[in-house]
């Protein structure tokens, strides 16, 4: 299975965001941020939306899904 908390951390790091400052600025707790991040964890599909949502991306951008 992919790794998807690489591309969520490229994501938030190429936003210049700390894991805290996307919590205080999304509502989602940080814990998870950090869970999803380190792969112990998968985002369920309302918080991948509200993330491409909030870097005004895909869902297939969010989680590096590529088009054959």
């Amino acid at each position: 299975m992919k790794n998807y908390g690489k591309d969520l951390k490229y994501h938030r790091e190429a936003s210049g965001l700390s894991q805290s400052e996307l919590a205080k600025r999304t509502g989602i707790k940080q814990q998870n941020i950090s869970r999803w991040e380190a792969g112990v964890a998968l985002p369920n599909i309302d918080f991948c939306v509200q993330l491409a949502d909030f870097y005004g991306i895909s869902l297939d951008e969010l989680i590096g899904r590529v088009e054959k």
